[in-house]
Parts: structure tokens; sequence; C-alpha cells
């Protein structure tokens, strides 16, 4: 089974003209055309207040929010789309005293093939915040029955291969950093995809299109997966993508 994931900063439906236009980043997720997709900076507004659940029925997906906290117009944070049904669905806090809440939210995905569990997340902007948060989020992935994992989301990395980075390779294997942000220009890569067993990855691109260089400040960036049959699924100590998370485990 082939199927493809995606992770997208959204910052609250607003482009770089400045203009509120949640159809506008729907549009973007069309081209796509991925079955699972992180979303952060989630937020509904003004004339737009169910902008997510619109989205989500234009997809046809189904939604998981994971609010952080509350703002002017409403909840703020992640979300997870998916064609795919949920499975069991945890929201996990990464707050720290002293800065913006930050969370996760892990869901199971019922793909009829192997296990999948999607990670989604915004990390928080200092280095010690990040490290933290990914330690916490390592902890989780650690929890749980074999299958495959994806960790995807805005890591507010701004450098290669630093900080909190590091330890993310080092547990799930090295991820690739395509550039992302900011999005008619991009120089730095804030949003990452990993994938656990990592030979599941067929490729991993990001999207640029003229809609996706206004939508919202980030492009998207996408992975394509392909997951074996049920019978199939169970990891062995001879796939090369073991690692630090299932020795570990």
């Amino acid at each position: 089974m082939r199927m493809v994931v995606a992770s997208y900063n959204v910052h609250a439906f607003v482009g770089t003209d400045r203009r509120f236009d949640p159809k506008r980043v729907g549009a973007v997720l069309a081209e796509i055309g991925a079955d699972v997709v992180g979303l952060q900076e989630v937020q509904d507004r003004g004339a737009a207040p169910h902008a997510l659940d619109d989205l989500a029925e234009s997809l046809g997906a189904h939604v998981m929010r994971g609010p952080t906290f509350d703002r002017t117009h409403g909840a703020y944070g992640n979300a997870i789309l998916s064609r795919l049904p949920f499975g069991a669905v945890e929201r996990i806090d990464l707050s720290l005293p002293g800065r913006e809440p930050r969370g996760a939210i892990d869901a199971a995905i019922e793909t009829g093939a192997e296990p999948l569990r999607v990670l989604a997340t915004h990390l928080g902007v200092g280095s010690r915040e990040r490290r933290r948060q990914v330690r916490l989020l390592l902890q989780h992935l650690r929890l749980g029955p074999p299958g495959v994992r994806v960790l995807l989301g805005d890591m507010n990395e701004w450098v290669r291969g630093a900080g909190a980075l590091r330890a993310l390779h080092r547990a799930l294997g090295r991820a690739p950093g395509p550039r992302t942000f900011p999005s008619p220009l991009p120089i730095f890569s804030l949003d990452r995809i990993w994938v656990h067993p990592t030979v599941r990855v067929c490729r991993l691109w990001v999207h640029r299109s003229p809609l996706a260089a206004c939508a919202s400040d980030h492009l998207p960036v996408a992975a394509e997966l392909r997951l074996q049959p049920v019978a199939a699924s169970d990891l062995t100590p001879a796939d090369p993508a073991r690692n630090l998370l299932y020795q570990e485990a």
C-alpha cells in the first residue's frame, strides 16, 4: 500500500499577502493529494468560524484537533486531517512554564495494512525547550505496539542538524531537511517528516507551487510511504532501519 503524509504550517490561514483565506490553504492541500496531513497554527476566526471543519469536508477527510491555547478569535494549535479513519488518538501536552503552550497529537491511522501512528507537533522557539519536548516525544513514541511511526511538524530548528534534531536523527533515522521557510524564497528547514523504519519512505519533497508560495509563510513538506500487508508487517532484527528507538523500546 502506498500513501502520502504531509506537514503544513498554515499560519492561521493568513497568507504572505496578509489575507485570511482557508479555501486557499485547502487548494494547496488538494494539489498535494495527501492521505494524512498534520497542520500547525490552525485557527478558526471571524467570518469562517468553522474553517477547519469546512476544509476537512472539502478534502473528504476526517479531522482531529489538538488546540494548545485560546486566542482572541478562538482555539489555536495543531490538527490532523486524514482521509483514512482514525484509531486511538492521544493529545500530548508539551508545555513548559513561562513558554507558549505547545502540544502534539498522536493518532493511529487505520490503513488496512501494517499499523501506522502519526504524531503531529509544533515545537517551541527556545533551544532548551525544544530539547526537552523532543525527549518527551521520544519517550511517548517508544510506547505501544510495533509498526510504522511518523513524526512530523514545524520543529522550529533553524540550523540543520543542530540542537533537538540530533536526538531525533539518532532515534528515528536521519531525515532530509528540505527548505520550507519563508515560502516565497525558502532558506530554512523548519518543517520535517521522520518515518521509522526509514525503508518505508519512497520519496520526500517540498510542495512548491504559485499557490503554496502565497497561501502561508511556510511551504508544505510531504512523503510517500510504502506500507506492508499486515502479514508481512512485523519488523525483524535484520531490518536495516532498526535503531535506537526499537533497541530501547
